[in-house]
């Protein structure tokens, strides 16, 4: 069914351009970002699921399904993952350039291909293994030659994407270009870009603990466990955006996310919930999904169109889409009070095998989904931890403990996350601010590290208690940026504004330091 936009739809669409225009907070770059959002939510092109206006569109407090801001009319995928190593090494055609030749050239070149990358947020979400496309370009230059080129570009980088879900890779190889990115970054403090350490078994120490003392300075790399993002996508993956594994190639066409915390509202009891709530909930949003990528492949003709496709850089086929989903510790403790029990997520047995239960739904329900534009991945939707937006409240992101209600033991905190991460390929995290003394002793960092990529843990970040860079949930933003908008004044990156909101709606400050 196509929805129709009633009058006083059309009114408040306007009153919302209005306000845009209006806003002192938001620069002209972001003006015209949120115009254009605007603009193709006045559309009205897709054959929704009748019952998603119910789950989608309803108050806050109840709404059971979120589309993540993508907009109304698919006119580009979501997430968009180009295979660098092919553009620095053939150029091309439709940017009117040819192989990058030195290291000023690779990165002038990559610097022109992202402005050409789009997104939901028209920024690229992913700017390559910088390890491996950069060092093979360094062999003849000095560490300060280096060095100097680095701060100039992550510079650039940092004053010119203007969100931090923009994201680099490095590892899980130590490489001498990966030491000087990470020394340099230390010394920068940029929220922009992110940035995700693979780390495996023979990952050198020495190289981990260069990430270490950099996350400590400035909240990344965060550290992912390559066994299980291997074992799973194989060789060619890349992390994105957040923390979403996804192919190098290809990328994600959507993601939208069940709202856990909401549904289990709407459930009688837990079996209600396990039997026919819950599995409604995720057939609507599966439905709608495939429709979104049907338009998207079918009537956008963006991959017909694009150069990113016609010259190689993706290819519809290494495409997936992102099954996402938060809320969990909401959904648990609400089910279990139904039931007159008082267990807590993370803190309860009973509550946590609960989750396991809910996840393992979730998980066959996905794997019994078939979406035939899915094919890098069998046909199925890849599970997402999302890790949440500014405006939620009393919903945590993905399978998280909610913040203020962490374990008083980190090893406690560490067995719940590894009941949960094996469940998203795509893409789950947790974050841990530790106290300012760490510095004095980065090996309590390294040795949580090593210990959880023994574990099923995919994904942990850290940043010290006393730095201006910090993770909101997913993404980088300053202390002090914030402070800057929170006074009414304008910031460069719009992610500022969703760490404010989340430092006021999901106490993203009051996290546990450990």
């Amino acid at each position: 069914m196509k929805r129709e936009l009633t009058p006083e739809m059309i009114e408040a669409k306007r009153q919302e351009i209005y306000h845009t225009l209006t806003d002192p907070t938001t620069s002209h770059e972001q003006k015209v970002t949120y115009l254009a959002r605007n603009a193709e939510n006045m559309l009205t092109v897709l054959d929704e699921p009748d019952e998603l206006d119910e789950l989608m569109r309803s108050d806050d407090s109840v709404r059971c399904i979120c589309n993540l801001n993508e907009g109304e009319a698919p006119y580009r995928p979501r997430y968009i993952c180009i295979d660098f190593p092919k553009f620095l090494r053939e150029g091309s055609a439709f940017l009117q350039l040819g192989p990058a030749k030195d290291f000023d050239e690779a990165l002038t070149n990559l610097m022109i291909m992202y402005h050409n990358i789009p997104s939901i947020t028209n920024y690229p979400v992913y700017v390559g293994d910088l390890d491996e496309l950069l060092d093979p370009y360094i062999t003849d230059l000095s560490d300060e030659q280096v060095k100097k080129s680095l701060r100039n570009w992550l510079t650039m980088i940092d004053r010119t994407i203007l969100d931090s879900f923009c994201h680099a890779d490095i590892g899980p190889k130590a490489t001498r270009l990966g030491y000087l990115l990470m020394e340099v970054e230390g010394e920068l403090e940029n929220a922009v870009p992110n940035l995700t350490m693979r780390v495996a078994a023979d990952t050198p120490d020495e190289f981990v603990m260069a990430g270490v003392k950099c996350a400590l300075k400035t909240a990344k790399p965060s550290f992912a466990n390559d066994r299980m993002f291997r074992g799973e996508l194989g060789d060619d993956y890349c992390v994105a955006s957040c923390y979403n594994g996804l192919y190098k190639g290809g990328g994600s066409y959507t993601l939208c996310r069940l709202l856990l915390s909401n549904i289990a509202k709407r459930a009688d009891n837990i079996e209600h919930f396990k039997t026919v709530v819950l599995p409604h909930v995720c057939d609507v949003m599966a439905r709608y999904m495939d429709e979104r990528i049907r338009f998207l492949v079918e009537d956008s003709g963006w991959f017909r169109d694009s150069f990113l496709v016609t010259e190689g850089f993706v290819q519809r086929e290494k495409f997936t889409a992102m099954y996402g989903m938060v809320g969990m510790a909401e959904c648990v403790n609400t089910l279990l009070e139904k039931e007159g029990k008082s267990g807590r997520f993370g803190h309860s047995a009973e509550a946590d095998q609960l989750g396991v239960e809910i996840m393992e739904i979730i998980n066959e329900f996905n794997n019994n989904h078939y979406n035939p534009y899915c094919e890098a991945t069998g046909g199925h939707f890849l599970l997402h931890a999302q890790v949440g937006i500014d405006s939620d409240q009393n919903t945590s992101p993905g399978t998280r403990i909610p913040i203020g209600e962490e374990p008083d033991e980190l090893i406690d905190h560490l067995q719940n996350i590894n009941l949960f991460h094996k469940y998203f390929p795509s893409g789950t995290g947790d974050i841990f601010p530790v106290d300012l003394t760490v510095h004095k002793n980065p090996q309590f960092v390294l040795d949580i590290i090593r210990g959880a990529m023994r574990m099923d843990i995919r994904y942990l970040s850290f940043y010290s208690s006393d730095s201006d860079v910090i993770r909101v949930t997913g993404y980088l933003v300053k202390r002090s940026e914030m402070e800057k908008l929170d006074a009414g004044n304008n910031v460069r990156q719009n992610t500022t504004g969703l760490g404010l909101a989340a430092s006021h709606n999901c106490k993203i400050l009051d996290r546990r330091v450990r």
